[in-house]
């Protein structure tokens, strides 16, 4: 199987030695997305924005790659602290419709740029 790199100026770029998405084998994996505006490369003001533009980088990239959201499967949801996990989750149930994907919600010590919620996932490519 060959694996694509998927990239796109609609999302934050990648700040290191990572891609923004990869395909393979039919599905897109992406790289955590932070809750960054990728026009202004500023954070959201408050976990609701923030997921927000996490949820749209995310989106952006699997466009990208020729796929959205409703081919979703998993997702991962970081958060700096469990006690936004109703604001987040919240914004996070407008991006997504039934089926809803699996997903995995963690509390982190650190997110990188001090960001408050940072998420992944991996869709179908079909």
């Amino acid at each position: 199987m060959t694996k694509h790199m998927i990239s796109t100026t609609k999302a934050p770029g990648a700040i290191g030695p990572y891609s923004q998405g990869v395909e393979v084998g039919g599905f897109v994996y992406t790289s955590g997305q932070l809750g960054i505006n990728p026009e202004t490369g500023q954070f959201g003001q408050d976990v609701a924005e923030q997921t927000h533009y996490s949820l749209s980088n995310v989106k952006a990239i699997l466009e990208a790659a020729g796929t959205t959201l409703d081919k979703v499967v998993k997702t991962t949801v970081f958060l700096k602290d469990m006690n936004d996990f109703a604001v987040m989750n919240e914004v996070y149930g407008s991006f997504f419709s039934e089926p809803y994907p699996a997903r995995s919600a963690v509390e982190v010590a650190r997110l990188p740029k001090d960001g408050l919620v940072e998420i992944e996932v991996i869709a179908i490519k079909e």
